[in-house]
């Protein structure tokens, strides 16, 4: 070992990683702990010495295949908090040593008409930590500066990982859902992503109904000040001026949308949803209900999430895992083991 790194037989620097070595269940064990080479940064990119990095349902999803494979045997993870440990050319603005973020979006083109109208999530070319490029389940990678956060100090490594992806696109669907101010928002689903969402929403006024299966859920829901917390097929007690689906769910669409009143608009907020059954005109789409999906995010919104998240003091409810038990923690993840959200942490360097 040295500085952090495995130095192998033949003298390059080595480190551990997870590899999604053959996509399935994840209680088949689809992933596998190796040792690969730590990655050279390429121009304008960082390289990332893992602290942290937060358990997202997407990872989970591109573990078991769910999410087609964009590059054979890569490393899930893209919830990163690390400090820089080297710099590629070019790069302005870090210094190694610095702490930085890591986050879902890697890659748009810039030139595209999405992303000169201030729409990057929507780049046909964006690419992806964690599912194009590898991602945080390991004790380094890379990540290109431009798409790199700064973090604020005074806040734990392990509460801030969550915060890169749960809480972006949680904010992101937040924004879809359009909810006037003082509104009523229900929350379909409670986990990482959702009970960030719901705090925002809280400290800017809305009131929050929450509609999930898990009573560890209901109960963090309740303690973070909703209004009421039912099972996820229940009717809230109120008709909502919007909803967010974050459960992958395809059979709570019509459910949503049923609660919704009049005009009211639910955005679906996960990357994968099972398939949804056929909309019933009169009842669940009729007096002006819209669906809307989510798409990433863009830099822009990361940005104003984190400030918001700073201001509203916005934490996540974590739970720890050493990054040697990331696939327990992905099998806890699925079963619903924890509420709030788990955070890997570099037990191996």
């Amino acid at each position: 070992m040295r500085n952090g790194v495995i130095v192998s037989a033949e003298n390059s620097p080595a480190m551990r990683a997870w590899v999604v070595r053959s996509p399935g269940p994840i209680e088949t064990g689809p992933l596998s702990c190796e040792e690969r080479p730590v990655p050279e940064p390429a121009p304008g990119e960082l390289l990332v010495h893992v602290l942290t990095c937060g358990v997202c349902r997407t990872d989970l999803h591109v573990s078991e295949g769910d999410l087609p494979v964009h590059r054979d045997q890569v490393t899930p993870g893209h919830e990163v908090v690390g400090t820089v440990a080297a710099l590629g050319a070019g790069v302005d603005g870090w210094a190694v040593g610095d702490r930085v973020g890591v986050a879902w979006l890697r890659h748009t083109d810039g030139t595209c008409r999405y992303c000169r109208s201030g729409r990057e999530n929507l780049c046909p070319y964006s690419l992806y930590t964690g599912w194009d490029a590898d991602g945080g389940y390991a004790e380094y990678t890379t990540v290109p500066a431009a798409y790199a956060y700064p973090l604020p100090g005074g806040v734990a490594d392990i509460e801030l990982s969550p915060l890169l992806c749960a809480g972006i696109i949680g904010y992101h669907a937040l924004l879809r859902a359009s909810l006037p101010r003082g509104g009523r928002l229900g929350l379909y689903g409670f986990g990482g992503s959702a009970h960030l969402c719901a705090q925002v929403a809280l400290a800017e006024g809305a009131i929050v109904h929450v509609l999930t299966r898990g009573q560890a859920d209901k109960r963090l829901a309740l303690e973070l000040g909703a209004a009421s917390a039912g099972d996820a097929y229940d009717s809230p007690p109120e008709p909502l001026d919007s909803a967010i689906l974050f459960a992958p769910v395809g059979d709570l669409v019509p459910v949503a949308m049923r609660a919704l009143d009049r005009g009211g608009i639910l955005s679906i907020a996960g990357i994968h949803l099972t398939d949804t059954p056929p909309l019933n005109y009169e009842h669940e789409l009729f007096y002006e209900k819209e669906i809307r999906s989510v798409t990433s995010n863009t830099r822009e919104q990361g940005r104003e999430f984190l400030a918001l998240a700073a201001r509203h003091g916005v934490r996540a409810i974590t739970h720890a895992y050493p990054l040697s038990q990331a696939q327990r923690a992905l099998q806890d993840l699925k079963a619903g083991v924890f509420d709030g959200a788990a955070v890997l942490v570099n037990d191996w360097s």
